[in-house]
């Protein structure tokens, strides 16, 4: 029998609960919902434009950016419209409940500058590369430990850097040593004012901050006001083939092994799809039980979610901020990753009741048309 800590399950078979004790660490985050009134009709394409006026006239004048990053019309940040065409996802109950935790970090300027490498591998001897790719201010006390046989995370994390604007973007985000290098592949930086596409999670390119849960996002009394990032597994859920290369916008890319190992049967559903809740469904007509899973019924139906990675198992994934995770236990008094309990039920409904959100484009983000629920705020700083 193994006791592993297992902080993400990319490349990794999910081993039999019964031949393990498992002990997980993966991290989450904001507050109440909203009321958004259900549409009555049995037509899911059919959205509904009425608003919480509780939400509209608690939305603050404008935001964080760190907090609340990007533009009001970013993928992360708009709402799904009035004109949204669904499409069944036909997501099945999955063994397991689980996190990505992401390592978000504002950088000071008089932090040590220290060195970024290609990571020496994906599993263990993450931190024996020797390719330079930069460097960033860190605070010497900044550690992230290497992948283990048992725990291959994907630690995707977002570096704002002291000019307050640009974001550097690493996965997998390894540090061994105090005060020692840094490891991850660093994509492309951006704008913490911009679209936030591009980013850390290496299966879709995107985002390594937009659509993550944060800190006080799931135990505090606000709406979550922004789309989510899910893992699903590849094997069963995504698709490929010679026409379809396993992605769409906003994703720009599949995992290398795609061709290989996405077996998925609906052509609709690959790395960048967007999924929502329809408005026909309701909290009471899933019999949601906790105030978390409540929160993500509502964030799931106002704004969808974005697959973002593969969870290389029976496992169905929430990007959350480092830190969430323990937030949440202290906050309800069990955990957030599992494969039983009151929360991994509502989990598991909520997944089976999303649906590809078909006509998600460029100049149609959310599908077009009203917004749900209104748009964010002006960035305040």
């Amino acid at each position: 029998m193994y006791i592993i800590r297992w902080t993400g399950i990319k490349n990794l078979l999910l081993p039999s609960k019964t031949a393990l004790v498992l002990s997980i660490t993966v991290g989450i985050g904001v507050g109440n919902h909203s009321t958004i009134a259900a549409n009555k009709t049995n037509n899911p394409n059919r959205n509904t434009s009425t608003r919480d006026t509780t939400l509209a006239n608690k939305l603050p004048p404008t935001r964080d950016k760190w907090l609340w990053p990007f533009a009001s019309t970013s993928p992360w940040n708009m709402p799904i419209g009035s004109n949204v065409r669904y499409v069944p996802a036909n997501i099945q109950k999955a063994e397991w409940v689980l996190a990505d935790v992401e390592y978000l970090y504002k950088l000071k300027a008089n932090n040590p500058i220290r060195s970024v490498y290609v990571p020496g591998a994906w599993g263990p001897g993450r931190c024996t590369g020797t390719l330079a790719q930069g460097t960033l201010p860190l605070p010497d006390n900044l550690i992230v430990p290497d992948a283990t046989k048992y725990s291959t995370p994907n630690n995707p994390a977002a570096f704002l850097l002291p000019d307050g604007k640009t974001l550097v973007q690493l996965n997998p985000f390894t540090r061994c040593t105090a005060g020692g290098n840094v490891y991850g592949w660093r994509t492309e930086d951006v704008s913490i004012y911009g679209d936030g596409l591009r980013g850390g999670h290496g299966g879709s390119g995107l985002s390594s901050i937009g659509g993550s849960i944060r800190l006080g996002e799931l135990t505090g009394t606000r709406p979550i006001r922004h789309a989510l990032k899910i893992n699903l597994w590849a094997n069963k859920y995504l698709h490929y083939s010679s026409s379809n290369p396993g992605y769409r916008w906003p994703a720009d890319r599949a995992d290398s092994y795609a061709a290989q190992q996405y077996k998925g049967t609906n052509p609709k559903l690959v790395m960048g799809t967007l999924l929502a809740i329809p408005p026909n469904v309701t909290k009471a007509s899933l019999g949601l039980q906790t105030p978390a899973g409540r929160k993500l019924f509502h964030a799931l139906q106002n704004y969808g979610a974005y697959v973002v990675d593969d969870s290389a198992g029976d496992a169905h994934y929430l990007s959350v901020e480092k830190g969430v995770l323990e937030e949440f236990r202290a906050t309800y008094g069990y955990d957030f990753c599992g494969t039983s309990g009151t929360f991994y039920n509502d989990f598991m409904k909520i997944f089976k009741a999303l649906h590809i959100v078909d006509n998600n484009e460029p100049n149609n983000v959310g599908g077009g048309g009203t917004p749900r629920v209104r748009m964010a705020p002006p960035i305040g700083n």
